[in-house]
């Protein structure tokens, strides 16, 4: 059920009902133009991943400053997207389930949509899907590139599958699908130079072997926010798929030479409790905060360490004698934004210290 927001336009952030999700506009704004001009002329597009805010308003501000579309996980964040008006989206994962295939093929009315495969038996399904309603649907191939998670090997594999989906007359061979996940995080700059590599290398070797088959790749999409530059310089990928630049996290600033983006998402907080010498518990546990890659900082006092968490409850250190008063709001930098996103109902945006706009997040939720 989508709650009363946190917030009114013009409140001051102080006033702000906590756990909330603060959106700080200066900076996220900034985010969305340096990447805008990083890719400005490169003729590499940039396909900003929704999975990361799962708002059709933000996606709007991605592409009034140049994105060719979005890319989701899910059919539910598509339809999220599509039903706020966005014109290109990319499914950049595989769908099953009869069901799921059929909303996705129904999306085609209203949106130009596409999807990922890496079988045979998903290019038949979607097949199906696509001749059902009438439409025809662009699938791309998703190679393994390094991350051992999805994709067909490269090479002839995926190769021979693309020739499956062109052939379809109810389907279209969008291209390659080839994002290496596992490379955004790793912590020095030349470990993740050499996973990127690697990626581009299968990458490239696909594309040259698909086109010798006459069969070209509109599409050649990866990268992310922690390796986009290399994808970038590859001139393999045409289109870019990092999320996070917008918002930023904990863990991306634990990169050495992290992202060239600010910090934009936090997690706004109540100091609840002090009964503790050195010890302040703020009104933001596991509900609001999720600690899968590590716990969250807390912006601007690098006295206070948030050292562990229970439902409602986050507990920190006092390091520096500084005790927080009572009642205090502390901003909290998330270990991971995206699905810190997926716990709140609204971005509370705010601009100097004032309330300026409230926005939902219009697909929370959409597991399917």
């Amino acid at each position: 059920m989508l709650q009363p927001p946190p917030a009114e336009p013009g409140m001051r952030e102080e006033e702000v009902e906590t756990p909330a999700l603060l959106l700080d506009l200066d900076a996220f704004e900034a985010n969305l133009d340096a990447m805008a001009r990083r890719l400005e002329g490169s003729g590499v597009r940039l396909r900003a991943h929704a999975k990361t805010h799962k708002s059709p308003i933000i996606a709007r501000l991605q592409m009034a400053r140049g994105a060719i579309g979005q890319c989701v996980q899910k059919v539910g964040e598509a339809e999220a997207l599509a039903w706020g008006g966005i014109p290109d989206i990319l499914v950049s994962n595989q769908v099953v389930g009869e069901r799921k295939l059929a909303r996705l093929a129904a999306l085609s009315g209203i949106s130009q949509v596409a999807v990922c495969a890496d079988d045979a038996a998903q290019v038949a399904a979607i097949e199906h899907a696509a001749e059902a309603t009438g439409t025809r649907l662009a699938v791309l191939v998703e190679i393994d590139c390094g991350a051992a998670r999805c994709g067909v090997a490269p090479g002839p594999a995926a190769v021979a599958l693309a020739e499956r989906i062109a052939a379809s007359p109810h389907l279209r061979f969008g291209g390659l699908q080839s994002y290496h996940g596992s490379a955004q995080h790793k912590r020095k700059p030349e470990e993740r130079a050499a996973a990127i590599a690697g990626a581009v290398e299968a990458t490239r070797r696909t594309v040259e072997q698909l086109r010798q088959r006459g069969l070209e790749s509109p599409i050649v999409g990866g990268g992310g926010t922690g390796s986009f530059e290399h994808e970038l310089a590859s001139g393999v990928y045409t289109e870019i798929q990092a999320g996070s630049y917008a918002f930023m996290d904990a863990d991306y600033a634990r990169n050495e030479a992290p992202p060239p983006f600010r910090q934009s998402l936090f997690v706004l907080a109540t100091v609840m409790s002090r009964a503790l010498d050195g010890i302040a518990v703020v009104d933001a546990g596991h509900k609001a905060v999720p600690t899968d890659s590590g716990y969250p900082l807390v912006a601007g006092r690098p006295g206070l360490v948030y050292v562990s968490a229970s439902d409602e409850h986050g507990k920190l250190r006092v390091e520096d004698g500084a005790t927080p008063a009572l009642g205090e709001k502390l901003r909290l930098i998330p270990g991971h934004c995206d699905p810190t996103v997926d716990r709140f109902d609204w971005y509370v945006g705010v601009r100097r210290g004032r309330v300026e706009c409230l926005w939902p997040v219009a697909a929370r939720g959409a597991m399917h």
